[in-house]
């Protein structure tokens, strides 16, 4: 009979369940925990682990279970808390958790974690301090420019200097890390072979969207967020809109997506086309990227640079 098991994550300890034999453990989250876990799980006819994202702190054990081979599901909390809900359980512990999380992995279809190259997993930490960087020299500059005392302005400038130079300097270093790693750097020579995919989003596309080219075009644009869903309901036809999906890619591809819509010889007729039909500038933008994140996809699937995609080569791929 095959088993499920249930992970949830703190800071300094990790809940296991284990169902439907209902074997409940506690280890704690540090290695000697993970390897303990490793040794529990062991041996038994288990179809999926589930873990639910906890900010960073499941890492460390998700790569610990992965390096052992087993069969990994990262769960959204979204999600885990919807279906708690659905299934009539409002309270809330971790052991609690730890069940509902296996009920989830046991039901619902969920994908397998993948080993996250190191390279990949060294971009996305980057990224992170990069979106606080950037949301500190925002709030820097805006405040700046209330500033009357001429001191506190010099101080305002310093600052908002080093927060830009702090993000030169992690933008840099992504792409030294990125050309260090041969598949990564190959994936960075693809992304950016099309106009408007600049360093920025060649390396978020690349360490947190790993599924890039692996999956249909309708699956990356509702991973991405930018796949319409239909509110109709009857007579009712309501207007269209994108929901959930990775929000930090999201992000990136909407500043891209402004760019390539006046520099891409492809998109830029599209986009043009679309606001001459009368369609809403948002809606336009987001067509915009959805089309575009749907060509990255299938240039990574063909391993094709995008000039050569674009003049009708497919057959020309790009030497490794």
């Amino acid at each position: 009979m095959l088993s499920f098991c249930g992970i949830d994550v703190s800071k300094d300890r990790l809940d296991v369940i284990v169902l439907p034999e209902e074997q409940c453990c506690s280890v704690s989250n540090d290695r000697t925990g993970w390897a303990d876990l490793v040794e529990r799980l062991r041996g038994r006819s288990i179809a999926g682990i589930g873990i639910e994202a906890s900010g960073g702190y499941e890492r460390g054990v998700t790569r610990a279970l992965l390096a052992a081979g087993m069969p990994v599901r990262q769960i959204n909390p979204f999600k885990l808390r919807q279906f708690a809900r659905a299934s009539g359980v409002l309270a809330k512990s971790d052991p609690l958790d730890a069940r509902m999380i296996a009920s989830f992995v046991a039901i619902m279809p969920t994908r397998p974690a993948q080993r996250t190259p190191a390279g990949a997993a060294q971009v996305a930490e980057m990224l992170a301090v990069r979106r606080q960087l950037s949301a500190e020299k925002v709030a820097a500059e805006n405040a700046s420019r209330l500033l009357e005392d001429a001191m506190l302005r010099r101080l305002s400038r310093r600052r908002i200097g080093r927060l830009a130079g702090d993000i030169d300097l992690l933008d840099k270093r992504m792409v030294e890390i990125v050309a260090n790693d041969p598949v990564l750097a190959h994936r960075y020579r693809l992304l950016t072979s099309m106009p408007g995919v600049g360093s920025l989003l060649a390396c978020t596309l690349i360490a947190l969207l790993p599924e890039l080219g692996c999956i249909s075009r309708k699956q990356v644009a509702a991973l991405v967020g930018v796949a319409p869903y239909a509110f109709e309901s009857g007579t009712l036809k309501g207007r269209r809109c994108i929901w959930g999906g990775r929000a930090n890619v999201r992000q990136v591809l909407y500043m891209a997506a402004m760019s390539a819509s006046n520099w891409n010889p492809a998109l830029k007729p599209f986009h043009d086309r679309l606001n001459a039909a009368g369609k809403k500038p948002k809606v336009t933008i987001v067509a915009v990227m959805r089309k575009m994140i749907t060509t990255l996809n299938a240039i990574v699937r063909d391993d094709v640079l995008w000039a050569d995609r674009h003049s009708g080569r497919h057959s020309v791929t790009t030497t490794r």
